[in-house]
């Protein structure tokens, strides 16, 4: 008989990556387990019948109603063990104290930096900030990197102190980090111990062979439009770009949404080889991930993997990557695309220019080094029998 696993997950009021990858393990994981569901959504605390500012203050560390949901559906589904994903703040860190009561083994998925990060990113007003790590909150409370708010930001400071003092983190047997780099940061901090953090980097369904190949000449930026993901020295080095080359300026495509949408704008106004295409999905997405050059990829925090990586490597696009977080593990510099040092507009302007002086047989052999490396990196198969590993050690140490 398989094993029964409860996925919790808090959505988010805007979906992002994570939402994805939660939805695609669950696929995955139900092919192999009895997998259920515990949901929570982060808009259940916004409108005329959300709790008060104060009921919400209390909830945020110990909601009962959340408390409750999660113990029902345990019940429900008969559960050995349970996989969190992010729990705040309707879940809140209740349920690790239910877990630890009824005994139930819990794997912590990883896919930003809470619980050990108030804001999550360990990133805020263009700082990386990793004293967190260590237990010390002051610099992203005084910063609001919570909500951009000094007070929630505190709140959730205090939260996360009560939480590592409780011992309630004790029901999480294994923590799953998506890349080594994240594992390896929260070992030197000693904020996890070595013996109980994993890595597992996601999986991918890839495309059965790539579609034929299609080269427009731009160059791709697909994902929010937010500070750490280093949107402004991207535009920095289009601007450089401009001034140098001219007309011969390869365009920029700049797909996504987020608070320095306006930004964006104000530069594809100046620089008419930047595109602003807002948020797109569905076709739109296929065709201009069909249709560039290389993908773009120039985060400034300390990005946990970078799932555009593989969107480009599926259309067998190379990628022009900072060298940040896992993203470093997953873009092979001269094979795949070029790693740059974060936050380094010159440093990207000369990928940019490696890459076009590259003959087209150069680059199509650069892209099909990418999609090798996902078939070989990313088999869903190959992440089933890593994640049953884990989930059998996990019970096995609890029997």
């Amino acid at each position: 008989m398989s094993l029964s696993i409860l996925n919790v997950f808090n959505h988010y009021r805007f979906p992002g990556g994570e939402e994805y990858s939660v939805e695609r393990i669950r696929a995955h994981l139900g092919s192999r387990y009895q997998l259920s569901y515990c949901s929570y959504d982060s808009k259940e605390w916004v409108g005329p019948q959300a709790p008060g500012r104060l009921s919400q203050a209390r909830r945020l560390f110990y909601n009962p109603e959340g408390r409750q949901r999660f113990e029902a559906a345990v019940d429900e589904a008969k559960a050995d063990l349970a996989m969190f994903h992010n729990i705040y703040p309707v879940g809140s860190p209740a349920l690790y104290l239910s877990a630890l009561k009824r005994k139930l083994p819990v794997i912590q998925y990883l896919h930003n930096y809470r619980p050990f990060s108030v804001g999550g990113s360990l990133y805020c007003k263009g700082q990386l900030l990793p004293d967190p790590l260590h237990g010390d909150y002051w610099t992203e409370v005084k910063e609001g990197a919570w909500m951009n708010s000094v007070t929630r930001s505190a709140m959730m400071a205090l939260l996360l102190k009560l939480l590592h003092r409780s011992g309630w983190l004790e029901s999480v047997k294994t923590w799953i980090a998506i890349s080594d780099f994240m594992r390896d940061r929260l070992i030197e901090a000693g904020a996890v111990h070595p013996d109980k953090i994993v890595t597992l980097r996601h999986a991918w369904d890839a495309m059965p062979q790539a579609p034929e190949k299609h080269d427009a000449g731009y160059y791709l930026y697909l994902g929010r439009l937010i500070p750490e993901k280093g949107i402004l020295p991207m535009l920095e080095c289009w601007n450089a770009l401009y001034q140098k080359l001219g007309k011969a300026t390869p365009r920029l495509h700049i797909a996504g949404d987020g608070i320095l949408k306006d930004l964006v704008t104000q530069h594809a106004r100046s620089n008419p080889f930047i595109c602003a295409l807002g948020k797109v999905g569905g076709e739109t997405k296929v065709d201009q991930l069909l249709r560039c050059r290389a993908v773009i990829i120039p985060s400034v925090w300390w990005e946990p993997l970078g799932l555009v990586t593989y969107e480009a490597y599926d259309y067998a696009k190379p990628v022009l990557a900072a060298r940040s977080g896992g993203l470093g593990e997953t873009v092979l510099h001269g094979s795949t695309g070029f790693l740059h040092s974060p936050g380094d507009p010159k440093a990207l302007l000369q990928d940019v220019l490696n890459l076009e002086a590259m003959s087209t047989t150069q680059r199509t052999a650069m892209g099909a080094s990418g999609r090798h490396w996902l078939r070989q990196e990313t088999d869903p198969t190959i992440w089933l029998r890593r994640f049953d590993e884990i989930a059998n050690r996990v019970i096995k140490k609890e029997v």
